[in-house]
């Protein structure tokens, strides 16, 4: 669960590099000759198929973790104050991981399965453009981002807790730094539903041909 948990967060910090492409201003260009380097090169797909495999190990890991403990105590704590001992976010990873991955499945049926496996219409940048100019699409996406950093930071701290890294000397300076890249990928990813619905900078516009 740590182990898939800490490549998945590798794996986004490279998703939020490229897609940062998309606010250069020349028509989307830089950010389709990355999808089609990233969709060609066959390292690259290799590691799509590792990434797929993290993905289906960490469900997997959550759903038996999750009935484990349920099993190893079918009855409460006759006092069990949870709010004063963890957070609204440590309490439900499991619910925000559901939203994250419904949010996941929507968002591979729109881009990646018809650029991978379908003959799309228009670029990639384009369609992305285009999506966050549906009102549910952009609200959803920005949801399913604030959800996802709050996953992250305390899956962040768990999984080096797990694998013995959590030394009293460095806790603050790990907990500080899960923060840190976990509210870089909220927002980094919050950005683009905001910046291409408002059309903010005329980034949307200019890949739209608008």
């Amino acid at each position: 669960m740590a182990l898939t948990g800490l490549f998945l967060f590798l794996f986004l910090l490279e998703h939020l590099y490229g897609n940062l492409l998309l606010y250069k201003i020349d028509e989307g260009h830089s950010f389709n000759d990355y999808s089609e380097f990233m969709a060609g090169n066959i390292i690259i797909r290799a590691i799509e198929y590792l990434l797929f495999a993290g993905f289906i190990i960490h469900i997997i890991d959550a759903l038996y973790l999750t009935y484990s403990n349920r099993k190893a105590r079918p009855v409460g704590y006759a006092v069990n104050h949870q709010a004063h001992n963890s957070s609204w976010f440590s309490r439900n990873m499991g619910f925000t991981g559901s939203i994250i991955l419904i949010f996941l499945v929507i968002h591979l049926r729109k881009f990646f399965i018809p650029h991978r496996f379908g003959i799309p219409e228009n670029s990639m940048a384009y369609d992305v453009a285009a999506a966050f100019q549906s009102n549910w699409y952009a609200a959803l996406y920005v949801v399913s981002m604030v959800l996802l950093g709050a996953h992250l930071n305390h899956g962040f701290q768990s999984s080096l807790q797990t694998l013995g890294m959590n030394n009293l000397k460095y806790r603050n300076g790990i907990k500080a730094t899960g923060s840190v890249i976990s509210l870089i990928i909220m927002i980094g990813f919050a950005s683009f539903p905001i910046i291409f619905y408002f059309d903010l900078f005329g980034i949307a516009s200019n890949i739209l041909g608008q």
